[in-house]
């Protein structure tokens, strides 16, 4: 483990290590950086604008030396400070007119704590106004004022006294100092906001501010940290409006890319006697220091500003060139802007312009910008940042000593990327993380797609919470990820899926053989079963929980949960109290299955009424209804439980084998198999309204003789079944191919699926269905197909609709114990609303015709060979 990660910061080293954005740099020269293999980097970082002459410049390493040689002193307080007194008047002779006294600190943060005290020291009031999304730095004054929850949640900030306001409006000044004239000591703000994405106000903003401060006794305090010195073309951003502000802030070009200085420039009028006598720093103002802030101002002043004059000239030219791109490219790079060499590109995409693109799905996230980040330094080779408040833009502030050729080179490298990023084609643009080799690429025509409208008031509402069951299923939802392994593709989602929070990742608008329409969104959690199991359950619960609250927010009046979001809930139980109707789905999963499962019985000649039916996770909700529905049916039954909690799941079956006497002795039954006539016909049997107790006394006393056996022996009493319903909960398949009875029909309701894919090629006389598929009315397209064929989805998915089709928003489904009455409501729901069984599938395919054949073919020469064998 390198240093850095282990004895520095390891939740940022973590997050270079996602990106692999986690190089050591061993040299720099100029604009340039090279990683311990030689490779080379062109910086447009330049550490956030600290480096006006890249890296190492000579003059900053000479201004160095000549301290060194002439052996001046450094921190020598208190006394007349030579370097210091040189270097604070060097910068009034270029600062704004006006500006009169520079106090040294160590960092821009440092600078604006010293600017806020001044302010309060000179109007005797306390209160800072600053604007939403700034960036002042994050010592606790400085973070006060810094317009971002993200960073002040935890510290205290904002501390007493601070008010944001919204940036670039001069009336919300007026408007809250006209409110509380008396309050407030200053305005901070930055002339461009820097960290809050490149944003530059209207020109008149900062001479507005300043007009509106003064007229109610308040002072300005303009941040130039990271746009003064040369960065935007001029010497300070705020000379564009032609103001001198009461204070101001510099810092990081201050240090020529080597030595940690600011300085906050105050008015003659502003700096006082108590801030002069107790603001200090030992640091602040130290000759090194100083010296060094003297050689900056001597480069960048060089032939009447040269340097600077250089900065507008390359600003522009890059301006002009990325905005080519981005009028090309409007869905992928929103905006161009920025002023000199600070400069903002603004992504734009969105799952709606890039749907069916992981890409889309990570930029809704805000995560979009630092994956740009790394494409950029892995493939491009060009380091760029985004800004830290305004998450959607990609800063582009070299040092200013970049040359035109540089330059050049930064626009192809984003051209290209942008070209790549426009394709939606996740796999090419994210191959790097995983050490593979971007694959070549060919453009494509890009054809805007036609965004499913949001849904409107006559509407129903649903959503429906997703989840990739294995890893494979991430492939299902974008083609390109086709080209990663198993382990690939687990390597790039344990990447990222610490930074994804829940999303829509489709749409879908739902209409009615009646008519009747509901749109809904399907919300994904970016785990697959085995991490939802395996993960804490505080931890699964708070993203869960994140899930519904999204759908909820987004006007979803009823959630499904898919898969494991509900095993891992208890049937949704654990989920209940958020304000929004829940169902698993599962009574409508019982139907289907249950239809199924007979149904193909039927086809293939099965009788029924002689079959021994199996039901695997028979104490599970959907195991448990479905053993009622069958047990009407069938000439006996296996119930078959958890071998992990043998004890537990004993008693569980024993009490659910009392419930199916209980559910056949109801006097609205009128036939059944020979459970139901071992019921009916028996002496002891209860009286229909008995107490489930009295049933459970008769089902221990009728154990030996009765048609229905219980077991957590999986192995040794699955093959007597002639049918199988398997619904378990395990995340990996567990009926394998010498487990299964020749010409046994499964119906696999199971997602991760219990059955084993060997059997598909072991046992051809084996039917093994999907259950639970179902035909939605108008074959609408759900967005990721789920690994179905357009117009098909999972009977839980569709218990959803149908509910909001319905409007009948109230909880369904949830916990173990799902009513008959319930699975017979959602039949008649469907036969309404036009759902019905999507044909027969097996193993996620539909099942052919010539498949049919197979398993019939099979099953006929075996029982050939069976009589063959007798004979």
């Amino acid at each position: 483990m390198h240093f850095f990660a282990e004895n520095v910061n390891p939740h940022l080293a973590k997050q270079l290590r996602t990106l692999n954005m986690d190089k050591t740099y061993t040299k720099g020269y100029g604009c340039c950086l090279y990683d311990q293999s030689g490779t080379e980097y062109l910086d447009f970082i330049a550490s956030y604008g600290a480096l006006p002459f890249g890296f190492n410049p000579p003059e900053i390493w000479q201004a160095i030396q000549e301290v060194q040689e002439s052996s001046e002193p450094s921190f020598t307080q208190p006394s007349y400070l030579g370097a210091a007194g040189e270097l604070a008047h060097r910068l009034i002779q270029i600062a704004p007119k006006g500006l009169q006294y520079v106090t040294f600190a160590n960092s821009g943060a440092e600078a604006v704590e010293a600017a806020l005290k001044m302010a309060r020291f000179r109007t005797g009031r306390l209160g800072i106004l600053y604007t939403k999304n700034s960036f002042h730095g994050k010592t606790l004054g400085a973070l006060s004022a810094t317009g971002k929850e993200l960073y002040q949640k935890g510290t205290g900030a904002p501390v007493a006294g601070f008010t944001q306001i919204p940036y670039g409006d001069a009336n919300e000044i007026e408007k809250i100092l006209k409110e509380n004239s008396s309050s407030y000591a200053a305005f901070i703000v930055e002339p461009i906001q820097g960290e809050g994405g490149i944003i530059i106000p209207p020109d008149d903003y900062l001479r507005k501010a300043l007009e509106i401060c003064h007229q109610y006794g308040a002072l300005l305090i303009v941040d130039e940290v990271q746009s003064g010195l040369g960065r935007t073309g001029q010497m300070f951003a705020c000379e564009k409006s032609g103001i001198t502000p009461d204070i101001m802030t510099i810092a990081k070009a201050l240090g020529g890319g080597i030595i940690p200085i600011g300085a906050c420039l105050a008015t003659e009028d502003v700096f006082t006697e108590d801030f002069g006598n107790k603001h200090s720093s030992t640091f602040a103002g130290n000759t090194l220091a100083c010296r060094v802030g003297l050689q900056v101002l001597d480069m960048l002043t060089r032939n009447n500003n040269q340097l600077i004059r250089e900065v507008k000239a390359k600003g522009e030219f890059l301006l002009e060139r990325l905005k080519v791109i981005q009028q090309k490219y409007p869905w992928v790079i929103k905006e161009v802007r920025g002023r000199g060499l600070m400069i903002g590109l603004e992504l734009g995409v969105t799952p709606d312009n890039l749907p069916h693109s992981m890409l889309g799905i990570i930029a809704e996230q805000d995560f979009l910008s630092p994956i740009v980040s790394s494409y950029l330094l892995n493939v491009e080779k060009l380091r760029v940042a985004p800004t830290l408040n305004g998450a959607k833009v990609i800063r582009l502030e070299p040092p200013l000593i970049i040359s035109e050729e540089q330059c050049q080179r930064a626009v192809d490298s984003i051209e290209r990327m942008t070209v790549r990023l426009a394709s939606g084609n996740t796999a090419s643009f994210l191959a790097h993380l995983v050490g593979k080799k971007v694959p070549p690429f060919v453009e494509k025509e890009y054809i805007p797609q036609e965004p499913i409208l949001p849904g409107t008031e006559d509407e129903g509402r649903f959503a429906f919470l997703v989840h990739p069951l294995y890893l494979r299923n991430y492939r299902e939802f974008e083609e390109s990820l086709e080209m990663f392994s198993a382990e690939e593709i687990k390597d790039l989602f344990d990447r990222v899926n610490d930074s994804l929070e829940p999303f829509v990742v489709s749409k879908a608008r739902i209409i009615s053989k009646t008519g009747k329409k509901a749109y809904g969104e399907f919300i994904s959690v970016s785990r697959t079963s085995e991490e939802l199991m395996n993960m804490p359950h505080e931890q699964v619960l708070k993203e869960l929980t994140a899930a519904v609250n999204l759908a909820k927010k987004r006007g979803a009046k009823i959630v499904g949960l898919g898969a494991y979001t509900s095993v891992v809930t208890k049937g949704g139980r654990e989920l209940r109290n958020l304000g929004v109707a829940l169902t698993t789905g599962n009574s409508y999963t019982v139907a289907a299955a249950v239809d199924a499962t007979l149904e193909a019985a039927r086809r293939l000649g099965v009788p029924i009424e002689e079959t021994i039916a199996a039901v695997v996770g028979a104490t599970g909700s959907i195991g448990r209804a479905t053993a009622l529905f069958l047990a009407e049916k069938v000439n006996s039954l296996i119930l078959i439980g958890n071998p992990n909690n043998e004890e537990h799941g004993r008693r569980r079956l024993q009490k659910l084998i009392a419930e199916i006497y209980q559910f056949l002795s109801r006097e609205e039954l009128h036939s059944g198999g020979a459970i139901y006539d071992f019921v009916r016909n028996h002496p002891l049997c209860p009286a229909p309204d008995a107490e489930i107790e009295q049933f459970q006394e008769f089902a221990t006393l009728v154990a030996k003789e009765s048609p229905i056996i219980y077991t957590v022996d999986l192995g040794n009493y699955l093959p007597s079944a002639d049918i199988v319903v398997t619904a378990t909960s395990q995340v990996n398949s567990l009926i394998t191919p010498d487990m299964l009875k020749f010409g046994a029909v499964v119906c696999d309701v199971a997602r991760p699926a219990d059955v084993s894919t060997e059997v598909k090629e072991a046992r051809p006389d084996v039917l093994v269905i999907d259950g639970g598929v179902i035909a939605v009315p108008g074959a609408p397209d759900l967005g990721w197909n789920f690994g179905f064929e357009k117009g098909l989805a999972y009977a839980c998915m569709s218990e959803t609709m149908m509910l909001a089709l319905e409007e009948r928003y109230e909880h369904h489904s949830l916990g173990v114990d799902i009513n008959t009455e319930s699975i017979g409501l959602f039949k008649e729901l469907a036969k309404k609303h036009g759902f019905q069984l999507a044909g027969f599938r097996s193993f996620d395919k539909p099942l052919p015709e010539e498949a049919w054949n197979k398993v019939v073919q099979a099953r006929a020469k075996g029982q050939k060979q069976k009589v063959e064998n007798a004979s």
